[in-house]
């Protein structure tokens, strides 16, 4: 009977009509039953029509995602880790559209790969290249007693191990505030007036670390802030959020928020967003084929198109760890 026919990630993602990656992450996250057959994937059509029967009576939509359920590349079970494995999947981690166009260009180059997309954050991401789970991680992280991106938190979370930080984009951070901004939120310290309530990022991203850093050097308690325990996995959830008078305020990029209605946007710093690899990666073909892809007038002529990136250093080669 075809409710009892056992399906490979890849044909469950053509019956749903979404990227293989997402069926990942749905079994990740425990939404659809998957398990493990020798060193392969597989789920029965029976789960995949529960599934469904699921998501057509549920509201998705969760603007208080607790740090628990966030999903992230360590928390891959072994299961998929053994089907990621047996299937030579390369994986690149990170959030960003330019990565989906990047994983796109990459399976379509004569030296490329099959891509799966992890969008997990930065830190999370890092560590997940030093575990030897992702190939490709990305980062956009700031040390604030130095000043710099991504360098200190390479060194300190991949420790022994050669890298190399090659630029992708420059991206404006800020805040996402109600259109017209009624409350005058202009600064960091607006964040501990008494009238002011914010949603927060996921632990490990590198916008929720940009707030941290900062609120550090200011001596601001976190925990003075309203709504500071408060988080969301995406942009645009927070600013959507925000769009909607649930909160006054959150940390986001500029190009995400130009996205939703009844938002303004507070610029405070311009940040970098950079790829991490390993360097002894480097001449491999796929991760040639990545650094040529970056470097290619088609992939910035993309960027271009879509707006909000700086790309005056894309495919430089930042550091060498």
């Amino acid at each position: 009977m075809l409710e009892d026919t056992a399906l490979t990630p890849q044909e469950v993602a053509d019956i749903l009509k979404i990227a293989k990656n997402t069926v990942y992450e749905l079994i990740k996250r425990g939404e659809l039953n998957g398990y493990k057959v020798g060193k392969k994937i597989r789920v029965d059509f029976k789960d995949i029509q529960d599934y469904r029967d699921r998501a057509k009576n549920k509201n998705t939509y969760n603007p208080n995602i607790s740090e628990n359920n966030i999903p992230t590349s360590l928390e891959l079970p072994q299961l998929i880790l053994d089907d990621l494995n047996s299937d030579n999947t390369f994986v690149i981690c990170g959030q960003d559209v330019l990565l989906d166009i990047l994983a796109s260009y990459l399976e379509l180059h004569p030296f490329g790969v099959r891509t799966l997309r992890s969008y997990t954050g930065s830190y999370n991401g890092l560590m997940a290249l030093y575990l030897g789970k992702i190939q490709v991680a990305t980062s956009h992280l700031w040390d604030g007693d130095s000043g710099e991106y991504n360098i200190p938190f390479v060194r300190r979370l991949l420790p022994g191990i050669p890298t190399v930080i090659i630029h992708l984009a420059c991206r404006m951070q800020g805040f996402y505030v109600a259109k017209g901004n009624p409350k005058n939120i202009t600064s960091w310290e607006d964040l501990k007036r008494p009238d002011i309530t914010m949603v927060n990022r996921e632990k490990g991203c590198g916008t929720r670390i940009l707030l941290d850093e900062h609120l550090r050097l200011l001596g601001i308690d976190s925990s003075s802030i309203k709504g500071y325990n408060m988080e969301c996995f995406t942009h645009l959830t927070v600013a959507s959020t925000v769009a909607r008078g649930k909160t006054d305020v959150a940390l986001g990029n500029e190009k995400t928020g130009l996205q939703v209605g009844n938002v303004d946007f507070i610029p405070l710093q311009k940040e970098r967003y950079e790829l991490v690899i390993k360097k002894k990666d480097l001449n491999n073909p796929p991760f040639k084929a990545i650094i040529e892809i970056i470097r290619s007038e088609a992939f910035r002529n993309e960027l271009i198109g879509i707006g909000g990136y700086d790309l005056s250093e894309t495919g430089n080669i930042i550091a060498e760890l």
